[in-house]
């Protein structure tokens, strides 16, 4: 059912936490529970659904005992009828992807004795966690061979509600009612595999997961694997996206798709060592810059250097050569008006009274210790204004 006309019973002002872009906010607006819905709670390792109640769209739905409570932003009148609508294609997910779990659990259960201790319907995929310490890649492909032989079999699932004395229930897969348990039992049966008691939603015919692909597997907590798949829909979705990267590769990487991997790793062991020639080649250019003004007759005792390419490293080279003891040295790497690296070395009496003064001026954050001032500028944009400053000062004090 994906469109239901029911009556609201209750309005209460109400907030809601949710992340946007990374940020978290509390969202003001309102608890609507209904006469009945076609909505489903969080609940059984499922995710809630999401709609419309009118034209108010429904940010949340939470289970309070038998109650399912719904956030919607504006308030409701209480005994007005309302026309409750599911959003169908969030609601068929998450019956594919949580079918298919029953499945996939039942045949590692039957084929491994494997069982499952806990399962997760995440955002793009899901995961089973299993009762074993690993499972072997032959496993993995046999498990894949039968989930989708069922599939193929188009077995019906049908669910029964039971009362709790009833003696059917002992023969049913459970973990456990939770202490707010209201009602009859809801078993989920897919004939002849499985039967298991459970809150959430699910097809109504094995045939309608499509298809099951197994991703692989991780290791979970102590003693446990971590079963990664995709059910239906999820499939689709995954090959056209691997696809859509496939291509952008191939015109990156100017090789078919299965020369990907020996290319990038080319890439990655040129560049290395690009990096390490780059790095010894800065590095003797800082000595060369360092001993070229020591060895100048009219050098003065201040000494200024801007480079783009450097690092905290360069510039430490450079101060180790110059005589810091009488030269006051003045370095920066990166952006000419962005941000970047200092460092101040000299007497330690003069770098510590100056220090502060150049954080400032670059708006940045450092420290200093023995004759030397170092640290990162939000902004060199007023280097040359450090520099003349620290001109004025060795003309001042050497005279």
């Amino acid at each position: 059912m994906k469109v239901f006309v029911t009556s609201v019973v209750s309005c209460c002002p109400a907030e809601l936490k949710q992340e946007v872009n990374g940020r978290k906010e509390t969202l003001k607006g309102f608890n609507v529970i209904l006469q009945d819905t076609v909505l489903f709670p969080e609940g059984g390792g499922q995710p809630d659904d999401r709609g419309l109640i009118g034209e108010a769209p429904v940010l949340k739905v939470t289970r309070q005992g038998p109650d399912a409570v719904h956030f919607v932003t504006s308030p409701m009148e209480v005994g007005q009828e309302v026309r409750v609508k599911v959003d169908w294609e969030r609601r068929f997910d998450h019956m594919q992807q949580h079918s298919g779990q029953h499945l996939i659990t039942a045949l590692a259960d039957s084929m491994f004795g494997y069982k499952t201790t806990s399962w997760d319907l995440g955002r793009h995929r899901s995961t089973i966690e299993l009762d074993t310490p690993s499972v072997k890649a032959a496993q993995l492909q046999e498990l894949e061979e039968a989930v989708n032989e069922k599939i193929r079999a188009h077995i019906p699932v049908n669910v029964q509600l039971l009362s709790l004395n009833d003696p059917a229930v002992e023969k049913v897969r459970s973990r456990g009612l939770p202490g707010d348990h209201a009602g009859p039992i809801r078993v989920v049966d897919i004939e002849s595999i499985d039967a298991n008691m459970c809150c959430g939603t699910h097809v109504t015919n094995l045939s309608h997961l499509q298809v099951i692909k197994l991703l692989g597997t991780e290791k979970g907590k102590k003693n446990k694997t971590n079963l990664i798949f995709l059910a239906g829909n999820r499939v689709l979705k995954y090959a056209e996206k691997s696809y859509s990267t496939e291509r952008s590769l191939v015109s990156l990487l100017k090789t078919g798709p299965d020369e990907h991997v020996e290319a990038v790793d080319k890439l990655q062991k040129s560049f290395k060592l690009l990096q390490k020639t780059n790095l010894s080649l800065l590095r003797d250019m800082a000595v060369l810059i360092a001993q070229n003004f020591m060895n100048n007759p009219d050098r003065g005792n201040f000494f200024s250097l801007h480079k783009k390419e450097g690092d905290n490293e360069f510039m430490n080279i450079i101060a180790n050569e110059i005589n810091t003891e009488e030269i006051l040295v003045f370095l920066t790497v990166g952006e000419e008006k962005g941000p970047g690296l200092f460092l101040l070395a000299g007497p330690s009496g003069q770098v510590t009274e100056l220090g502060p003064q150049i954080l400032e001026l670059l708006q940045g954050k450092g420290a200093g210790k023995n004759g030397r001032f170092q640290g990162k500028a939000n902004s060199l944009a007023k280097r040359e204004e450090v520099e003349a400053l620290l001109r004025q000062y060795c003309k001042h004090h050497s005279s």
